[in-house]
């Protein structure tokens, strides 16, 4: 069984989908930590509602070293294969990606390197005004260059004309927990 970490800012849609998987023996893993830096990060109340331990961790006046040595800290307590990025809203430091290197997946919402180094809405925006027929999602592994890490897997979907950027963002969110999902079991295949 796999043993993963979560860092995560945001709602956590996607861990729900690994959670439901888990529960329902299509995913042999096992959701050891959860991490945020946004003390009501619903990420947290997610976890909590599942027994999953977790933690806020704040990064106000701490340098981005110190604050990626008190996650290790965490992740290594709990023997965490893998880390999941999920809504992390933040970048990590050079230091802690050698230190999880290979081991740390981030999803981003559009077929990198398309719009690489972009968040949340801005993306799907960018992707309307330039007139894209397709977007989706990436898994990739994560480096030191942001978004630059090697692709392990892409979900893709169309762009219709009565397309916003919100219905963008629920198609390519859909497509995200998917994709965890298989990326989980890649590695889980190679390690």
């Amino acid at each position: 069984m796999i043993r993963l970490g979560v860092l995560g800012s945001t709602k956590g849609t996607d861990l729900q989908v690994i959670i439901d998987a888990i529960a329902t023996n299509q995913l042999d893993a096992e959701v050891s930590l959860v991490l945020s830096n946004q003390k009501n990060a619903y990420i947290l109340e997610r976890a909590q509602k599942y027994s999953i331990p977790n933690q806020f961790i704040s990064h106000k006046e701490k340098d981005r070293q110190s604050f990626d040595y008190e996650m290790t800290n965490l992740l290594r307590e709990k023997e965490i294969d893998l880390i999941l990025l999920i809504g992390f809203m933040r970048i990590l430091s050079g230091k802690f990606c050698l230190d999880w290197k290979n081991k740390i997946l981030n999803v981003h919402p559009s077929l990198l390197p398309k719009y690489a180094g972009g968040m949340d809405n801005d993306i799907h925006e960018q992707v309307l005004k330039n007139g894209d027929s397709e977007t989706g999602c990436t898994i990739h592994f994560v480096t030191k260059e942001l978004d630059g890490g090697p692709i392990l897997i892409q979900k893709k979907c169309n762009v219709e004309k009565q397309d916003s950027p919100e219905s963008l963002k629920k198609k390519v969110q859909d497509l995200e927990g998917e994709a965890f999902l298989e990326a989980i079991n890649l590695f889980k295949k190679n390690n």
